[in-house]
């Protein structure tokens, strides 16, 4: 398994030069109906008879010519020409709820001039859309706008879905009525609409609305890059995010070969993309992607789409060209490769020398920081034995340097030496014990036989048999001690065979617990340790509260110092502990460790060794190596020097976990139901009969529609909520983005137009918020 080649990101390209206007003269005075499919992304317009619409992103921004010094209105992507106006563009929508009314003035004025419409007034039809349960009062401002300023004889407004749903369901005659039954799921900008659809007539009643859309899944995906890789070295901007959305996202693959067949028809811009299945298939979901994901960390890499960013490589300004003259290598490069592998190899042996040098030194720092705090104990030990302190002033002053009481200081001397001991023994500094006992002639001769100097050396051989005679003692008593470790290691272990014997499922509870809490506290000192080089963690603040109260007590000034005063601090030994809450490094953090290390080891031995359900999967050294192999495919690291590598964003559980949001959405944080469940309350309002035409037309419109796996993702939803009997068919849009105006068009052509618009005289009588209801628009409001 490996990664997929880096894939460049797009490079932001000019605007396109807008078509020459339209002519006017084949509709002037013919009350030709003008079509305006007003979306929150793009605004498309043209008249009915027109075999496309214009369109042009949905965005105006006011900008001052510099050299001329005149005021312009730009339009669509002309906002891209200059960078000063990006940032002052604005939109008529806010989310959903259309708000911006000067600058929907400002767009269709432009659309308006597009089609060279010249009179004093708009005399066309319009039929318009509107979202599904759009507010009155954003009704009534827009065709005020529609009324007022442009003087259009008649106004009608309609629901893009239902719209998109009568392009791709048409009655086969012209002259028939509309009866087709389903069911269009409408994916906007700003939301997602569900629509049942009975006998031609929206059920608007039963519709329902998603506060889910293209632009919050852009954001959320943009926000999970962020997350992700918080110091990357490019700015990821917002239409690169959306422009990752639509390339590189999908929903989560079908485990099914033949099901994903039919997957992938669904991300071809084909009219194949249907699925029409009756039985009980098995769809993956999310969830078990990411378990899949946990128990092979390789198969990340088959998911996992590598996009490059520009980067800035580092190359000789003399000699731009590495294989190019002068740069000493043949035209094919192979030597200039041979030399490159060469020059690493040395960097890595170099470093590894360096690396040997630097743990070397710091095991003799650690050994030498252990021997001094073994050394600062048993002083403090030797001024208890000397009387110094009282029995309350030596609580506290245990209490002050850490200890509950005196057999946690004797327990902490125990372990220093221990580590000491080992430390030196791995440092090979422990002196051997010579193989035969020293002689000592002098000692055994009475005084009165010897000279001045023989005296001398008999006192000194005296001294030295003494020391040897010391060290023999303390030998026998390590030996002793040994012996008494050794028995009483046996007893442990016949006792514990004993248990294992006795209650084998306790004894297996019993060291599972163990295992349990030791692996929570190494992983407990690990997180203490990556919060203390955090300087933003809890800890590492409380860490330099310390230090700034420490630093804020009162001193003696100096002047006061001359002046006979003095400087008490040390003076009381409560004062340096102080500096042990303070120390990054607890004085036993490291011997703990090892012996953490060491017990969990015996343990997981003895339960290989006796507990069949206990692997080598369950043992601590491989959870953590599986976590590193989880991480290092989720996010792999590249080398300091690595521009190229540092430069790359690697896309893998994002790719699913922003399309899982439409059924999901409390994934992204949001209070709402999924998909699955407002289709689910839907059809609970309907009969059995009426629910099967529903699930037998189902229509996926709106650009994200095109997303690869949303038919079947769909699919595996609806299943389960549905008789097995009951077939489902599910259909994208011919095009999911022009449908909508495309119907709207073909309806703006039939008779039945003509009777479901506002005329001006309506408009005056019942006012701006007043619509008439038909089964292509919204119902409030409606008369």
């Amino acid at each position: 398994m490996s990664l997929s080649p880096p894939i460049p990101i797009p490079f932001p390209t000019l605007p396109s030069i807008p078509p020459p206007p339209e002519d006017y003269t084949p509709h002037r005075d013919k009350g030709t109906p003008l079509i305006i499919d007003n979306g929150s992304t793009y605004l498309r317009w043209g008249f009915a008879t027109s075999s496309a619409p214009r369109s042009g992103p949905n965005i105006i921004a006011k900008y001052k010519e510099r050299k001329n010094n005149r005021p312009l209105i730009l339009f669509g992507e002309a906002v891209e020409c200059e960078a000063a106006v990006k940032s002052q563009g604005r939109t008529p929508w806010e989310g959903d709820v259309l708000l911006n009314f000067d600058a929907l003035e400002n767009a269709l004025d432009y659309a308006f001039l597009s089609l060279s419409i010249d009179g004093q007034n708009v005399n066309h039809p319009v039929l318009m859309t509107e979202r599904l349960c759009s507010p009155l009062h954003s009704r009534a401002l827009t065709s005020e706008l529609m009324f007022e300023q442009y003087r259009v004889p008649s106004l009608a407004y309609c629901v893009d879905g239902i719209m998109s749903f009568y392009q791709n369901n048409q009655p086969p005659a012209s002259g028939t009525s509309f009866t087709s039954d389903g069911l269009v799921i409408s994916f906007n900008t700003a939301s997602t609409s569900v629509i049942p659809i009975l006998n031609g007539k929206g059920i608007l009643s039963h519709a329902k609305r998603l506060p889910w859309g293209t632009s919050q899944s852009s954001d959320y995906l943009l926000k999970l890059i962020q997350l992700k890789y918080p110091n990357f070295p490019t700015r990821v901007t917002p239409s690169q995010s959306q422009w990752m959305l639509h390339n590189l996202c999908s929903f989560v693959p079908s485990p099914n070969p033949s099901l994903a067949s039919l997957s992938s028809l669904s991300s071809l811009g084909t009219s194949s993309s249907s699925l029409s299945l009756t039985g009980t298939e098995y769809f993956n979901t999310y969830q078990s992607l990411l378990r899949s994901f946990s128990q092979n960390p390789s198969s990340i890499l088959d998911h996992t789409a590598v996009i490059q960013f520009p980067f800035a490589s580092s190359l000789n300004p003399l000699n731009p060209n590495p294989n190019g003259p002068g740069s000493g290598a043949s035209p094919s490069g192979q030597g200039s490769l041979e030399e490159d592998e060469q020059a690493k190899a040395e960097r890595r042996r170099e470093q590894g020398r360096k690396l040997q040098e630097i743990s070397a030194k710091a095991r003799l720092e650690k050994l030498k920081k252990k021997e001094d705090d073994l050394k600062y104990l048993l002083d403090l030990k030797s001024q208890k034995a000397q009387g110094r302190f009282t029995d309350k002033e030596w609580v506290k002053r245990i209490e002050d340097e850490g200890f509950d009481d005196e057999k946690g200081l004797e327990d902490m001397v125990k372990k220093l030496e221990a580590s000491l001991k080992k430390g030196r023994k791995k440092e090979g500094d422990e002196a051997e014990e010579e193989n035969q006992p020293p002689s000592w002639p002098l000692v055994d001769i009475p005084d009165d036989q010897l000279d001045e100097d023989q005296l001398k050396e008999k006192r000194k051989q005296k001294l030295l048999k003494a020391g040897y005679e010391a060290r023999l003692r303390q030998k026998k008593e390590k030996e002793m001690e040994k012996q008494r470790e050794k028995e009483e290691k046996e007893r442990e272990e016949k006792a514990d065979e004993e248990e294992r014997e006795g209650d084998f499922m306790a004894w297996k509870r019993k060291l599972r617990g163990e295992q349990e809490a030791l692996m929570t506290r190494i992983k407990e000192r690990t997180r203490r340790k990556a919060a203390m080089s955090d300087r933003k963690s809890a800890a590492a603040q409380a860490r330099m509260k310390s230090i700034a109260n420490l630093a804020s007590d009162e001193r003696v000034p100096k002047k006061k110092r001359k002046g006979g005063g003095e400087d008490m601090f040390g003076a009381d030994d409560a004062d340096w502990a102080i500096y042990r809450k303070i120390n990054t490094r607890a004085m036993s953090e490291s011997s703990d460790e090892e012996d953490d290390l060491e017990k969990l080891a015996q343990i997981e031995q003895k339960l290989l060794t006796h507990d069949p359900e206990f692997t080598m999967e369950d043992t601590h050294a491989s959870l953590s190596s599986q976590k590193s192999a989880i991480l290092e495919a989720f996010r792999p690291a590249y080398p300091e020097g690595d521009i190229e590598g540092h430069t790359r964003i690697h896309l893998n559980t994002e790719r699913y976990r922003v399309c899982e949001t439409w059924f999901s959405p409390g994934i992204a944080g949001v209070d709402s139901a999924g998909l699955g469940e407002v289709i689910q309350n839907i059809l609970s309002r309907f009969n059995e009969e009426e629910k099967s035409k529903l699930v037998k037309n189902v229509l996926l419109t709106g650009t994200p529609s095109r997303l690869p796996g949303l038919t079947p993702r769909l699919h595996s939803t609806l299943r389960p909520l549905l008789p097995a009997e009951m077939s489902i068919h599910i259909k994208r849009a011919e095009d999911p983005s022009l449908d909508a105006w495309k119907g709207m068009a073909k309806f703006a052509m039939t008779d039945e137009f003509l009777g479901v618009g506002m005329t001006r005289e309506e408009y005056e009588e019942y006012g701006g918020e007043r619509v008439k209801r038909w089964w292509g628009g919204n119902w409030n409001g409606g008369y």
